[in-house]
């Protein structure tokens, strides 16, 4: 009977994980992160300003790009190539960082194990 009583110890210990991972990934799409590249272009007041990135990309925890931000000053430059490049970058942060914020709110969930490899791409 012990391993009858182990595979419903199992199924519930299944059924409690999977809601701890449903809270885990509505939480990883609350949250954002930021990626940028350039400059100038918008800062947190909204304007325009030396030092401040030209392209904002902001992803949530489920690498979900969720908005993008270019400065006027970049547009008007003319340099599409160059604002293609900015755009990828930006991006490309965002997500990196997104990735690095779902791994770490997944391993804290497996009790502090590293993933094993392919399971992050199984989540988002």
């Amino acid at each position: 009977m012990g391993g009858l009583g182990d595979l419903l110890g199992l199924m519930r210990n299944a059924g409690a994980m999977k809601q701890k991972m449903k809270e885990t990934q509505e939480s990883l799409a609350q949250q954002r992160v930021e990626g940028s590249a350039g400059g100038p272009g918008p800062n947190p007041n909204g304007a325009g300003g030396a030092g401040a990135p030209g392209v904002v990309a902001t992803a949530n925890g489920m690498q979900e790009l969720v908005d993008l931000k270019i400065a006027p000053e970049v547009v008007n430059s003319g340099d599409v190539e160059l604002l293609e490049d900015m755009v990828r970058s930006a991006v490309g942060q965002a997500l990196a960082k997104a990735r690095d914020l779902q791994r770490a709110e997944m391993s804290r969930l497996l009790g502090g194990l590293p993933l094993p490899p392919g399971l992050a791409d199984l989540l988002g």
